[in-house]
């Protein structure tokens, strides 16, 4: 791989990835030293992740290598795909609009809500008893 890369942090729920873009690549994905699809296994994850790529037309022009790390698969995921996105934004800072249009720049800031006292978990009460 070339010396040059553009690199992006995207983070979701616990999970936190760095993604690093090399222009003039064949399409080939890194994910924590395994081959994409093999990190990826879930139908329709890796192509969730490459988005970004997708949305600017320049699907296999780049590879890519991410280490990702925290979090189960869907938080993963979805870290990349913010990585990746945010890291094509510091390579063309002219596909903001369609990056942000297809809502590939927001943070998911949606995370596990706390445990309350008093209660089972976030939000379940005990079974009420009267006797």
């Amino acid at each position: 791989m070339s010396a040059q890369y553009y690199e992006g942090i995207g983070r979701r729920k616990e999970a936190t990835a760095r993604v690093r873009l090399y222009p003039g690549g064949t399409g080939r994905i890194l994910i924590n030293d395994k081959d994409g699809a093999d990190y990826l296994t879930r139908t329709g994850d890796l192509d969730n992740v490459l988005t970004p790529l997708r949305v600017i037309g320049q699907e296999r022009s780049y590879d890519i290598t991410v280490h990702v790390s925290g979090g189960g698969v869907s938080g993963q995921r979805d870290a990349i795909r913010l990585g990746l996105a945010r890291a094509v934004l510091k390579m063309d800072p002219d596909t903001k609009p369609t990056l942000r249009q297809h809502d590939l720049l927001t943070r998911d800031a949606r995370v596990k809500e706390r445990k309350k006292p008093g209660l089972k978990r976030a939000r379940k009460a005990p079974t009420y008893t009267k006797r």
